[in-house]
């Protein structure tokens, strides 16, 4: 247990040893993040917008139920 522990706490130090001595890398992770951010806002936005939102259990009941209903080749 306590060799684990000693190459958990080495990989902790190499990690944070690594991202203090950066200088273009911690601007390149913050693109990133930016980036990542964006994507999925705007994927959740435009894409995945719920369409059981504002309904109440049993609305939301009968339209999943009709959604099942309904063949592959003619659902929305």
């Amino acid at each position: 247990m306590k060799k684990m522990l000693r190459r958990i706490a080495a990989v902790w130090r190499f990690y944070r040893d690594g991202f203090r001595q950066m200088t273009w890398g911690r601007v390149l992770w913050l693109i990133i993040v930016v980036k990542l951010a964006v994507i999925f806002l705007v994927l959740r936005l435009f894409f995945f917008q719920p369409e059981l939102g504002g309904l109440s259990a049993p609305e939301k009941a009968g339209v999943v139920g009709e959604r099942l209903a309904l063949p592959p080749d003619s659902r929305p």
